[in-house]
């Protein structure tokens, strides 16, 4: 149902799986296999995987924590975004990237939950995409030391509301990994 004329494809969009950006996140090795998972399902059914890497003063570029976890592993015809705000649209080349393949669905997962993923999301949205949240395959660092919910709150709540998301011509929903389907937007 995308708003997107002539974009029936989806794409995996792998947002800010950082080792600074999931270190001591919950249920960090389960969110990397399942993307792991989803990566791996997405390139036998020759679906676009797009990734994204985050760079700022906590993830500074080149360094250690800006890198991509070890456990995923991007294959040289996929495009990197780089990104420096929350919204992977915000500033970057996503767009294009995303045109130039027909892509007007988005399958969307990675870290982190109360940032990247929320603000991509709505980015995608409002751009025209539909956009399916893979439950079980996103994350989030604690930050109830500054007034937030625990973590597993921040994702259960996301999970919920994203299954709620609605506006003319678009599409959006929450699955869990087993349930994800890459069929063609509209």
């Amino acid at each position: 149902m995308t708003t997107l004329p002539d974009r029936p494809r989806t794409a995996l969009l792998v947002v800010d799986v950082q080792n600074g950006a999931v270190a001591g996140a919950p249920r960090r090795d389960e969110v990397i296999a399942n993307i792991g998972a989803l990566v791996g399902a997405a390139r036998a059914q020759d679906v676009p995987v797009v990734w994204v890497q985050h760079s700022d003063a906590q993830l500074v570029s080149g360094s250690e924590d800006w890198r991509y976890v070890d456990e995923l592993v991007r294959l040289d015809g996929e495009p990197l975004v780089h990104k420096t705000y929350s919204d992977a649209f915000e500033d970057t080349e996503l767009e294009s990237l995303l045109a130039e393949r027909g892509v007007g669905r988005l399958v969307v997962a990675g870290a982190q939950t109360d940032a990247c993923i929320r603000s991509t999301l709505h980015g995608a949205f409002v751009r025209g995409y539909d956009v399916t949240l893979v439950g079980d395959a996103h994350t989030t660092e604690d930050l109830t030391a500054y007034g937030a919910p625990a973590p597993e709150q921040v994702i259960a709540h996301t999970n919920l509301y994203w299954s709620w998301q609605s506006a003319p011509g678009r599409s959006a929903g929450t699955v869990d990994t087993a349930k994800v389907t890459f069929e063609p937007a509209g």
